[in-house]
């Protein structure tokens, strides 16, 4: 995908309290609504679309809409009626992504750079990054570590555990770049909740 009406926003996502630190460096259109956005984080970062999520800038949260949502707050506004552009104008400028309320991951997405989209590049596309996406559901950065520890220590009380849940191949160390772009380049077919991809990444 390339739009020459918009801009291209390089943006470094870093999930917080990760140590070490995980992190993606990816380019996406300032017109692409921040719904498409939470897609594409999904996609870099290795998540599963299978949680709830929001963006937050100060007091302002951005979501899907949720009539039976039990707000603490007011109300999110509706994320796929806001730009990327509209809250990410200049470098160095941050959003919060939270992803999972429950696990509850802390995503920094900063701006490094505004550009115009090269003709022969897609967008959104990633461009580097570090380390793998802590699987969904293992209790957030404190459980993320405590079932490193327990892969790495074959006498830890909940490595037979951990081992039986994860698979005996996963790897906290890898990134595939390569397949998070193959996705990224189909990303006008992409289907919300990885309907059509395997996780093999």
């Amino acid at each position: 995908m390339s739009d020459t009406s918009s801009n291209i926003l390089t943006i470094k996502i870093t999930l917080l309290e990760s140590q070490p630190k995980i992190w993606r460096r990816f380019q996406v259109a300032d017109d692409m609504t921040l719904g498409k956005l939470h897609d594409v984080i999904q996609i870099v970062m290795g998540w599963q679309d299978c949680h709830l999520h929001d963006f937050e800038r100060g007091k302002k949260r951005y979501s899907k809409p949720d009539p039976e949502e039990d707000s603490y707050g007011p109300p999110a506004i509706n994320e796929d009626q806001v730009s990327v552009g509209e809250l990410l104008k200049r470098k160095k400028q941050k959003l919060m992504y939270i992803y999972d309320m429950g696990d509850y991951w802390e995503h920094a997405l900063q701006v490094e750079n505004i550009s115009e989209p090269e003709s022969k590049q897609f967008y959104p596309n990633c461009i580097e990054g570090a380390f793998a996406c802590p699987p969904e559901d293992c209790g957030g950065t404190w459980g993320y570590q405590n079932m490193l520890e327990a892969l790495a220590d074959p006498k830890h009380e909940e490595h037979e555990t951990f081992v039986e849940w994860i698979g005996p191949d996963f790897d906290a160390e890898e990134f595939y770049l390569e397949e998070i772009n193959e996705v990224l380049e189909d990303f006008d077919n992409y289907k919300s909740g990885w309907d059509d991809f395997d996780g093999e990444y």
